[in-house]
């Protein structure tokens, strides 16, 4: 029987059961539910053009989004933090444009993604929000809302609500692909069946990733900092692997796409700072291939440079193996969901850092699970 520590973990376990019971809400008999499809086809305008406002990990989501939405759909999509998009209201050259307004949180209550949903309904935007509380003021008040069933999550280091965030996107990307005709009966079907082949995969992989996650923080403990490494829609969990490692352990890391870092990331490679890279890839996606290949390239040069490498990478790659330090395996899977898969071992290896550096991970210094304006003084 499996024991947790703490809450982060416990957290990472359940993230099999949470994707199944977010799946659940929106697929029935193995196809996307009609009674959600209508749910949804009043949300994206005509001109498929999607602005994606968000903070923290939820916005990592949403530059995974971008690359779903746009890829498998064909829709024009920009990411914003909302932040910087709550701020704009007076601006008059950002009221020139209204696309759709995708809002992402887990509490559905952080103080500047709420600002954005306001400001996009202020501009008579159609707003849809993906919240993990159903009752959420951003559900609420926004025009569509499409819940995920992380259920509670007391960490706060966000794990399944992230993960089940990536899936609840995959499901809005699939069902915006069927309304677009974007994709056939028979791809959508296919993209469908994996993603409920998923949870169980991760189920079966996820004692083995904890035990190379431990192995690997006692080996890399004493790193001032890391690179964080990906491309395509990898490169959003390069993102999210940096923050974790930041909140989680108080180490210093940051995540570039890949192919970046020989525009100047590189001059701070060295056996003080490794690298962790995501190399993973989908054989049957031309693409994907093209960006394990020249990650194998990047790999290749780093090695004659001496710099240590923490690679994700498919089971049984031989290649992948022969370049890096040290090999995390993920089950192969389609492209577009690999993310959810292999961002796991990432909040695992965050996880046992944490541990290393004596820092209650449950409860990071300065962090809190739902950033909110605080009430006046009376």
């Amino acid at each position: 029987m499996t024991t947790f520590d703490h809450d982060m973990l416990r957290e990472i376990y359940e993230q099999p059961h949470a994707l199944r019971r977010t799946c659940e809400l929106y697929l029935a008999h193995n196809a996307l539910k009609p009674q959600v499809a209508a749910l949804l086809a009043g949300w994206a305008i005509p001109e498929g053009e999607i602005l994606i406002a968000a903070s923290g990990s939820s916005r990592h989501s949403g530059l995974a989004a971008e690359i779903l939405l746009e890829d498998l759909c064909g829709l024009a999509v920009d990411v914003e933090y909302a932040s910087e998009y709550s701020t704009r209201g007076s601006d008059p050259t950002g009221a020139l444009r209204h696309p759709s307004v995708l809002v992402l949180s887990q509490s559905g209550e952080t103080s500047d993604t709420l600002a954005a949903l306001r400001e996009a309904r202020h501009r008579s935007q159609k707003t849809l929000a993906i919240t993990n509380v159903a009752a959420s003021t951003m559900a609420s008040e926004a025009d569509v809302s499409m819940p995920v069933a992380a259920g509670i999550e007391r960490a706060i280091p966000a794990t399944k609500s992230f993960t089940c965030q990536l899936a609840a996107l995959y499901l809005l990307a699939l069902y915006e692909a069927a309304r677009l005709g974007s994709m056939n009966a028979q791809t959508l079907a296919f993209h469908i069946r994996e993603l409920q082949g998923l949870p169980a995969s991760i189920e079966a992989q996820l004692d083995n990733w904890r035990h190379q996650a431990a192995a690997l923080a006692e080996k890399y403990k004493s790193a001032n900092t890391f690179l964080y490494l990906g491309r395509g829609i990898h490169y959003a969990i390069a993102r999210e692997g940096a923050l974790k490692l930041k909140e989680a352990s108080y180490v210093h890391a940051e995540g570039y796409p890949t192919g970046e870092l020989k525009h100047g990331p590189n001059a701070l490679v060295s056996d003080s700072v490794p690298l962790v890279v995501l190399a993973t890839v989908d054989p049957a996606l031309p693409g994907s291939v093209l960006r394990y290949e020249k990650t194998l390239q990047l790999l290749r040069d780093m090695q004659a440079q001496g710099a240590r490498v923490i690679a994700v990478a498919n089971s049984s790659d031989t290649e992948i193996a022969a370049l890096a330090s040290d090999c995390i395996y993920v089950e192969p899977e389609p492209e577009y969901l690999l993310p959810i898969a292999e961002v796991i071992p990432l909040q695992l290896f965050s996880y046992f850092m944490a541990l290393a550096h004596g820092v209650n991970v449950d409860r990071p210094r300065n962090l809190s699970k739902a950033v909110v304006e605080p009430h006046p003084s009376s």
